[in-house]
C-alpha cells in the first residue's frame, strides 16, 4: 500500500528511511508547538486553544503535502508570519486578532487562485537560474543562524549586532558535541546520524540535570476558542487591504522559496523533467485557508525539512510521518517539549552548510548574475526573512541588467515581482 502511494523503489527509499526522516524534521519543528501559542496568546488568544490549532494545522497542512504532492515536507504555522500578525497587525496596528485571521484566510484565498491559474508557477518560471542557487544557499545561512542561536552560540549585541556566545554554557557544549556526532556518523555513511545525534544530545543533557524531562501524556486542551473565528468581512471592511498584500508577498516567496530549496536538495526538481511543484505549491496554499479556520497565523513549508532530507526521505511518507507526529503531539506533548532547542540546533547547522554547495551554480563570471544571487543570499540571514532576500535579490537583478543594457534578458515575471516588492516596501 505504501508503495502504491509513495512510489519508494522510484525514488530510491524505503519505509524505515521515510519513517527515520519523518521523525528527523518533526523533532527540528517541533519548537513550534510551544512558540507559536506563546506569540499569538500575546493577541488575546486563549494560549491552549493555539497549541491545539497548531498541532492541527501543522497535521492536516503536511497530510496534504504527503498525498497532494508527494514531497517530503512539512507544514506548520511559520516564524515572522506569526510574529506579524501578533505584534505587528495586531499590537501596533490595533485590528483584533480576529480580524487578522480574517485577513489570513483571505490571502490563502488569493494565494490558491495565484497557484490554480498557473500565476504562481509563471512567476517561478521567470525567476532566473541563478536567483534558484541563491534561495537553496540563502535559505541554507538562515537555517545557519537559527541554529547558531538556538544553540547560544551566537547572541545579540548593541556594538557588533552579533557576537559569539558563551562557549562554557552547557547548550553550547551540547550543540558542538551534536554537531561533531553528526558530522561523524553523516561521513561514515551511517543512517539516522542527524536522528541519532538528537537523541543522544537530549539524553545525555537529561541524564546530567541540564534538561527537564516533562513526562509522556497530557489531555490535548479545547480548540473552540479559536476555531471558525475569523473575520472575514471585518478585514475587508477594516482597512486590512495592506496588510492582506504583504501576507500574499511573504507567503508566496518564503513557502516558494522553501519550496525551492528543500525540493533540489532532495533532488526532486531535476532540470528540464517533470516534477510535483504545482501539486507541492497548492498543498500549502490550502494550509494557509485551514490554519486560519481552525485559529493560527500563515501555515507555511518549513526549511526544518531539509533535515529529513538529509536523513534520506524522498516521498510523501516522510510527510505523513511528520503529520502523524504532530497529531501525536496533542496528547504527548510534554514529550515533545523534553528536546531542547540545542539539540536541533546541531541538525540544522549541518544541513545548513551542506545546502551552501548550491554558491557553486551561481555563474560568478557574470556580475549581473552573481551580484543579485549574493545580495539575496545575504539578506536572507541578516534581515531574518527568506522574503526579504527574495525581494532584494529581484529588485537588485532587474536593476543591475536594466543599468548594463540587458533588459531583454530580463522575464516579465522578473520584472512583476521586482515592482511588487518595490511597492510594498515603498508603500507599506
Amino acid at each position: 500500500m505504501l508503495e502504491r502511494f509513495f512510489h519508494l523503489k522510484a525514488h530510491n527509499t524505503d519505509v524505515q528511511t521515510e519513517i527515520t526522516a519523518g521523525l528527523t524534521t518533526f523533532l527540528t519543528m517541533s519548537f513550534i508547538l510551544f512558540v507559536n501559542p506563546a506569540i499569538l496568546s500575546a493577541t488575546g488568544m486563549d494560549r491552549d486553544a493555539v497549541f491545539v490549532a497548531t498541532c492541527l494545522a501543522a497535521a492536516l497542512g503536511t497530510l496534504i503535502m504527503a498525498f497532494v504532492a508527494n514531497w517530503p515536507i512539512g507544514m506548520a504555522p511559520g516564524m515572522g508570519l506569526n510574529a506579524f500578525f501578533a505584534f505587528g497587525v495586531v499590537g501596533a496596528m490595533g485590528f483584533t486578532w480576529q480580524q487578522a485571521l480574517g485577513a489570513v484566510f483571505i490571502s490563502g484565498l488569493i494565494f490558491l487562485f495565484l497557484t490554480l491559474t498557473g500565476i504562481r508557477s509563471w512567476l517561478i518560471a521567470g525567476m532566473p537560474q541563478s536567483l534558484r542557487s541563491a534561495v537553496v544557499a540563502g535559505i541554507g545561512l538562515f537555517l545557519a543562524i537559527i541554529a547558531l542561536s538556538n544553540a547560544g552560540i551566537v547572541v545579540a549585541s548593541e556594538a557588533t549586532k552579533v557576537t559569539l556566545g558563551n562557549l562554557h554554557a552547557p547548550a553550547a557544549i551540547y550543540a558542538m558535541l551534536g554537531f561533531l556526532i553528526i558530522a561523524t556518523l553523516d561521513a561514515l555513511n551511517i543512517r539516522g546520524a542527524i536522528l541519532i545525534g538528537i537523541i543522544a544530545v537530549t539524553g545525555l543533557s537529561t541524564a546530567l540535570g541540564h534538561n527537564e524531562f516533562h513526562g509522556f501524556f497530557s489531555a490535548p486542551p479545547s480548540l473552540l476558542p479559536t476555531f471558525m473565528q475569523m473575520d472575514v468581512m471585518g478585514a475587508l471592511k477594516g482597512g486590512l487591504i495592506s496588510v492582506i498584500l504583504v501576507f500574499v508577498l511573504v507567503e508566496l516567496f518564503d513557502a516558494t522559496g522553501t519550496l525551492i530549496g528543500v525540493a533540489k536538495r532532495a533532488n526532486l526538481m531535476p532540470q528540464g523533467q517533470p516534477n510535483n511543484l504545482g501539486r507541492a505549491l497548492v498543498a500549502d496554499s490550502t494550509a494557509i485557508i485551514a490554519g486560519a479556520v481552525l485559529g493560527t497565523s500563515s501555515t507555511t513549508a518549513y526549511i526544518e525539512s531539509a533535515a529529513g532530507v538529509q536523513a534520506g526521505g524522498r516521498t510523501g511518507l516522510t510527510a505523513l510521518t511528520i503529520s502523524l507526529l504532530f497529531l501525536a503531539a496533542l496528547v504527548i506533548s510534554p514529550l515533545a517539549g523534553s528536546v531542547p532547542a540545542y539539540a536541533t540546533a546541531p541538525a540544522l547547522l549541518y544541513v545548513a552548510g551542506l545546502m551552501m554547495k548550491e554558491l557553486a551554480a551561481i555563474e560568478w563570471s557574470d556580475v549581473t548574475e552573481a551580484t543579485p544571487a549574493a545580495i539575496m543570499a545575504l539578506v536572507m540571514p541578516f534581515t531574518y526573512s527568506i522574503a526579504n532576500g527574495v525581494a532584494f535579490g529581484f529588485i537588485s537583478y532587474v536593476a543591475l541588467k536594466l543599468t548594463t543594457g540587458k533588459i531583454a534578458s530580463i522575464h516579465p515575471a522578473t520584472w512583476l515581482v521586482a515592482i511588487l516588492f518595490i511597492l510594498k516596501y515603498a508603500l507599506f
